[in-house]
Parts: structure tokens; sequence; C-alpha cells
């Protein structure tokens, strides 16, 4: 989770300060499921994955918390 609220998920690589994603997803909305519904089926009809077109880039300083998913998660 990144500050303000912003959730991805991706192949991720940390170097100077910066965290990047390839093949990102950002988990736009879920309903009735729970975070940890999310996580377990990403596929559920309750939750709103969006295919990021590029990489994202984040601010180190912007990560709240990050839960490691296995490889293709939302895709």
């Amino acid at each position: 989770m990144v500050d303000r609220g912003w959730i991805f998920a991706g192949d991720v690589t940390r170097e100077g300060g910066r965290i990047k994603l390839d093949d990102a997803v950002w988990v736009f909305s879920w309903s009735s499921v729970g975070f940890d519904g999310v996580i377990a089926d990403p596929k559920n009809k309750n939750v709103t994955l969006r295919k990021m077109p590029q990489p994202v880039d984040i601010p180190e300083a912007s990560e709240i918390f990050c839960i490691p998913v296995e490889d293709g998660w939302g895709l």
C-alpha cells in the first residue's frame, strides 16, 4: 500500500530510493470481501483490478506496507 490509499501489485525493483513495479495492477476497489479476501482471490467478482499500461514508479518513503503475493497475482 502506498501513501494516500493507493494499492498496487507487481514485480518489484528497489533502487535509489524508488520502488519500480513492472507488470503492475492497481487494486481499484473491492466490496463485501475485506482486504484479506482481495489478497486470497483477486479475481473475485467484488474486486476491481486495473492493469497499469506502464511501470509504476513510487518514492520509497511513500510505501506504508508490503505484502508478498505469488507471481502473476491479479493478472
